[in-house]
């Protein structure tokens, strides 16, 4: 018996290339697909360096329907996809929604109309917090209701959630949605790490670009905020913590332990940071400055979420294990090691 066969779409990215090393490490064989729109080739030589393996590689773009037929045709032997290929900021998805739309749905659905041909049944979904919008009650289960989208980012994970349910209830495929809290963070060995293209959608790597003098000033959107310090508060987990939980997810589903046909797990910490507290532990865990001001809030940005975890932590046996200065130093040593290796 040969490995296990598993397809990562948007594994180039984030979250995707530290679960394709993960994935690696325990023994399966993984094909990425992206079409490389917020991520850099250059990450697949440095998942082989980490791992040994290269893994394979097809670029194209999953929205595209005859793309996707024909390349699950030619890889019948699929044991599972773990789906992360999608438009992810929250604030841009408000400036283009239709391209959020189109992307982000189009491609789930191309991918399961080809998994249903091949007849593969197991499939983990990136979903996210952002689901519950802005929680009545703190930490958020599970069971939390699903509030209307405060962007079309969004949406589109509420929708891909609901395409997910449906389709589980008319045939035999089963899901795991992962809903993330914040991801930071990079591999140890500092060479995959968030690599945003052009302006940061996200807190950390304005913190680390800032500190780095790339960029002059970080903005902290909204002091005004019914929070301890006034800024948004969130649930911060380490990306290596949340690409394991993916391994816990694709071995439950190809070992036939689901309980249900659409699982949902919360993957956060269970601690929440504010933007202040993020930027001290920073400067804590660096001993650099941080050059920061405020100014308005950011349209689509809720108030605070974290996550109740105990429901992952009991049914997956998973749990974070990275606490906040050992995301900060490994976001910091990834920065470092990006700069270093810019021709100077």
């Amino acid at each position: 018996m040969g490995k296990k066969k598993i397809l990562v779409t948007g594994g180039t990215g984030f979250i995707g290339s530290h679960t394709v090393v993960e994935l690696q490490q325990n023994g399966y064989e993984v094909i990425i697909v992206d079409n490389l729109s917020n991520s850099s080739i250059e990450v697949l030589d440095n998942i082989a360096k980490i791992s040994g393996i290269m893994p394979a590689f097809e670029k194209f773009d999953l929205s595209d329907q005859i793309l996707t037929s024909a390349f699950m045709k030619r890889h019948s032997d699929i044991s599972g996809v773990i789906h992360f290929a999608a438009f992810k900021a929250v604030g841009e998805s408000m400036e283009k929604p239709l391209d959020y739309y189109r992307n982000n749905l189009m491609s789930l659905i191309n991918l399961l109309e080809g998994m249903k041909v091949n007849k593969i049944t197991s499939i983990v979904f990136s979903s996210s917090c952002t689901v519950y919008g802005q929680p009545d009650v703190l930490p958020v289960t599970e069971k939390a209701p699903i509030k209307e989208a405060w962007s079309p980012y969004g949406n589109t994970k509420q929708m891909c959630e609901e395409i997910l349910r449906f389709s589980t209830m008319a045939n035999t495929l089963k899901a795991i949605a992962l809903r993330y809290f914040n991801p930071i963070g990079a591999h140890d060995s500092a060479l995959i790490g968030e690599l945003p293209i052009g302006t940061p959608n996200n807190l950390v790597p304005f913190i680390t670009q800032t500190a780095i003098g790339k960029r002059e000033c970080l903005s902290v959107f909204g002091n005004d905020y019914n929070t301890p310090d006034g800024t948004a508060v969130r649930d911060y987990i380490h990306v290596v913590d949340l690409a394991k939980a993916h391994v816990i997810a694709v071995e439950r589903m190809l070992n036939g332990k689901c309980k249900l046909d659409l699982e949902i797990f919360n993957l956060g910490t269970g601690i929440g940071y504010s933007v202040l507290d993020m930027i001290n532990a920073f400067e804590e865990a660096s001993g650099e400055k941080l050059n920061y001001r405020i100014v308005p809030r950011r349209p689509g940005d809720i108030e605070m979420v974290w996550a109740d975890t105990r429901f992952a932590n009991s049914e997956l046996g998973w749990k974070a294990e990275k606490n906040i200065n050992e995301m900060m130093l490994s976001a910091w040593n990834w920065e470092k090691a990006l700069f270093s290796r810019q021709p100077k």
